[in-house]
């Protein structure tokens, strides 16, 4: 049975191009432990959210790409053959620039009249960019009639946003949208880009509280963090054999080496390799059922996000601060590139409810502002909707 938002993205398509399309959806992520640690190399735990972004989409028998949206209302065209193509530098660039680099890796892609839609909300850090690439990638090979490699498509969103949108992202958000397993997180190791299930205990429930603060700088910021870990690197490398990225680089042979870095640089780094580590033993914890460990680990990851790599902001940490305080919460920490957007909280699932109704009210007297807050059920993948 079709959902609301289906029914209304087909509509809107019909009435745009006045053809059936078929329908595709890429989910967005939560990420349990792990944050900024993919473009280091590093290893990330993330889980598919059953909040999706949709593509409606029909071949043409042109090379022109048109691409709508119900949140834009707008169509904007292009030329798939188009050499000198650029960014726009608005939203519809995170969809041509899959298209051109699907194009640069060898991929022929029919034109194609697309239109995309949602329920994923877009800045609170659960990935919508990302949703919007796999969605919009999977589409067009589909229709192109290509066999879509789920990895290959994920590398290849991962460019399109690095080099096309110009934000230097890590490969986990398009990794999980397009191999996500409903039910798990994935442990997933961002340099090789294997991953194993892990199993999240019933007796516990993630549950996403959102501050609603959007901070425009948080791709400048996000930028600077990444130049900061290579200054790490550029440094380290030439003091310790075989280090290519801050993966590769023990706590202890960073203490040993810090004076050789500029603070600032060697507390960015410290973030990234104490959060490494705590990743690790949070999927170990969660495979031993100890969600106590795995919820002392958030913390940790949350209090180094704040104080090392200085990404979080006043909301976030008051809504950490509330969760301390609240029955029935193993752990929480803030969500995703920083400076606004999402906390996750690993909580018992008898206490959910009155978690989201207290965390609710408690935000709402400091702030005057109603955080929205779900709990999480790991989806599935990427891939088409009703074929």
């Amino acid at each position: 049975m079709e959902s609301r938002i289906e029914q209304d993205l087909i509509a809107a398509f019909r009435r745009s191009f006045e053809r059936e399309p078929r329908l595709f959806r890429a989910p967005g992520r939560i990420n349990l432990i792990g944050e900024h640690t993919d473009y280091n190399d590093g290893f990330v735990m993330p889980a598919a959210l059953d909040l999706s972004i949709w593509a409606a989409i029909a071949p043409r028998a042109d090379r022109r790409l048109r691409i709508g949206s119900l949140v834009m209302d707008e169509v904007v065209e292009f030329d798939l053959d188009d050499a000198n193509a650029q960014p726009r530098g608005d939203w519809t660039d995170y969809v041509r620039g899959v298209a051109i680099f699907l194009e640069r890796a060898g991929y022929k892609l029919s034109g194609a009249d697309l239109v995309l839609d949602g329920n994923l909300p877009i800045g609170a850090g659960l990935s919508a960019s990302a949703a919007f690439e796999v969605a919009a990638g999977f589409a067009l090979l589909t229709i192109s009639g290509a066999e879509v490699d789920r990895v290959e498509l994920a590398k290849i969103c991962q460019r399109a946003e690095n080099q096309f949108v110009g934000v230097r992202c890590g490969i986990m958000d398009q990794y999980i949208s397009c191999c996500a397993v409903a039910g798990s997180a994935l442990l997933l190791d961002c340099r090789s880009l294997v991953s194993r299930k892990v199993a999240i205990d019933p007796n516990a429930r993630l549950v996403l509280c959102d501050t609603m603060v959007r901070h425009q700088l948080a791709s400048d910021e996000y930028n600077l963090r990444r130049a900061d870990c290579e200054r790490a690197v550029a440094v380290l490398s030439t003091r310790i054999d075989g280090i290519a990225a801050l993966r590769d680089v023990t706590f202890a042979q960073l203490m040993r080496h810090a004076d050789a870095m500029p603070e600032i640089v060697f507390r960015r780094a410290r973030h990234v390799v104490g959060e490494i580590d705590r990743t690790l033993r949070a999927a170990a914890a969660l495979d031993a059922g100890d969600l106590k460990e795995c919820g002392r680990l958030m913390y940790l990851s949350h209090e180094s996000l704040r104080d090392d790599y200085e990404v979080s902001c006043a909301e976030l940490d008051l809504m950490i601060e509330i969760a301390r305080k609240l029955p029935g919460v193993y752990g929480a920490r803030m969500m995703g590139g920083g400076f606004g957007g999402c906390t996750i909280n690993l909580v018992k699932a008898s206490r959910a409810e009155a978690f989201a109704q207290a965390m609710a009210d408690r935000y709402r007297t400091a702030t005057g502002v109603t955080p929205p807050i779900l709990t999480c059920v790991p989806g599935p993948g990427a891939g088409p909707v009703g074929d």
